[in-house]
């Protein structure tokens, strides 16, 4: 096949061998399986944040840090190196957390570099050396459904160990080989201990994958394995090894809004009279006192 211009570089400086086919072509990036270094991989090419239809990347990328004060200056106003900086950033997240994960003992593509904005990595094949079908292609028994259901939620516990949350995780970002699940896509990995919907994600990944595997086993549906993560990782007793049990005691209370919102009249009530005081003094007026008992 003709070569894509963005793999053209790599294919003149030896790092891609040969171009076989597309594989897909997603939201943020399209895949192609290329020859590298004599074996079959892949080559995933980032698309550009104006042709990307990721939504509300802003959410995904709260919490994430440049180690060079200067960049991250940069990415914060919105300068055009700042969003050149940001791109690089999107990009090498997905290479970070893939070597983060495996370390962390969590399955993931094998990556292998990334290159201008094309990222080289395993491909992932069936026992037949064909292409791995994603999660939602395959159907199993309600005995496989648990089994598999039980080691995604030991994933998402050792990726919330690490600090990673995947923040977009359904069936449709899961492969199938010989050896059970293996999770893809991960430009948006979110930092679990500093981004502000760390907790929403979560429960959002945990619920989508549980969703699928209790189309096989119905009573997966019945279980709170979001609340039983989010509980262990506000607690600080997060162990990769942890066996989980999808138990967890939820919050029934009902919140008292009453008293909430006497709260915020009284913090507004006291911010109105600082104004005051603040207006009054930069006119060089005094307040007005109160009269005394003596002239009421």
């Amino acid at each position: 096949m003709k070569t894509p211009k963005r793999l053209q570089p790599l294919v003149e400086e030896g790092i891609i061998d040969e171009v076989i086919s597309p594989l897909m072509s997603g939201k943020e990036a399209d895949v192609f399986i290329v020859r590298s270094s004599g074996q079959l991989r892949c080559a995933k090419i980032y698309k550009d944040a104006v042709k990307r239809s990721f939504k509300k990347a802003v959410q995904y990328t709260e919490g994430r840090k440049v180690r060079n004060s200067r960049r991250q200056r940069a990415m914060e106003k919105g300068s055009k190196f700042g969003r050149k900086q940001q791109e690089e950033t999107w990009q090498n997240a997905e290479v970070d957390a893939l070597y983060r994960l495996a370390r962390a003992d969590v399955r993931v593509p094998q990556p292998y570099g990334c290159f201008d904005g094309v990222l080289i990595m395993e491909l992932v094949t069936d026992e037949d050396g064909d292409v791995a079908p994603r999660l939602n292609d395959v159907s199993m028994s309600a005995d496989q459904a648990r089994e598999d259901h039980a080691i995604m939620m030991q994933y998402v516990l050792r990726m919330l160990a690490a600090g990673l949350i995947h923040g977009d995780l359904s069936e449709f970002n899961v492969l199938v080989d010989e050896y059970g699940p293996v999770i893809i896509d991960l430009p948006q990995a979110v930092d679990a201990a500093g981004n502000n919907n760390a907790q929403s994600m979560l429960a959002r990944d945990v619920n989508n994958i549980t969703e699928y595997y209790a189309q096989f086993a119905p009573e997966l549906a019945q279980t709170h394995y979001a609340e039983e993560l989010w509980g262990l990782f506000e607690d600080g007793d997060l162990n990769p090894d942890h066996q989980l049990t999808g138990y967890a005691e939820l919050d029934t209370h009902e919140a008292d809004t009453d008293s909430v919102m006497a709260e915020i009249r009284a913090v507004l009530a006291e911010e109105e009279a600082r104004q005051r005081r603040l207006k009054a003094a930069e006119s060089d007026e005094e307040p007005e006192e109160e009269p005394g008992e003596g002239e009421r």
